[in-house]
């Protein structure tokens, strides 16, 4: 069972804003039972030739929703680092908005694992199915 969320969505989108100054364009929307949701308002910047978003930005969403959703639960502990990052892509996005939702799978004292799926903003189908392994650094108990 996973412990309840202890950092609110605009808890979560300050430490976005202070650990990657000038990453604009993502969004905290919700903090849920089993992680977050983050939404990566698309800009050109994002494309890549075909009209489609590219890879690396599909993958810093998922990334970051991992992140987020791991802090979610165990405050801001901002030196979790990511150790291994899985992803799938699997069918092409038009260049709007996506939709990334992260899902606590474990939650232990040194290694965290998360589910991500990211959509295209209001469609169903998946662009990319990605499963993020985080490193926790050592808990000090007061």
């Amino acid at each position: 069972m996973l412990p309840d969320p202890v950092l609110s969505v605009d808890q979560l989108a300050t430490i976005v804003d202070e650990a990657f100054p000038g990453s604009s364009g993502y969004v905290v929307e919700n903090v849920t039972d089993a992680g977050v949701r983050i939404r990566l308002e698309v800009e050109e910047r994002h494309g890549r030739p075909g009209g489609t978003i590219s890879g690396p930005a599909v993958m810093g969403l998922a990334d970051l929703t991992a992140w987020l959703s791991i802090l979610s639960r165990i405050g801001p502990v901002v030196l979790a680092v990511t150790t291994s990052l899985h992803i799938d892509f699997l069918r092409k996005p038009s260049l709007s908005d996506l939709v990334a939702s992260g899902e606590l799978i474990k939650l232990g004292r040194r290694l965290a694992v998360v589910d991500v799926s990211v959509r295209s903003s209001g469609l169903d189908d998946l662009v990319a199915k990605a499963l993020v392994t985080y490193s926790l650094p050592p808990r000090h108990e007061d």
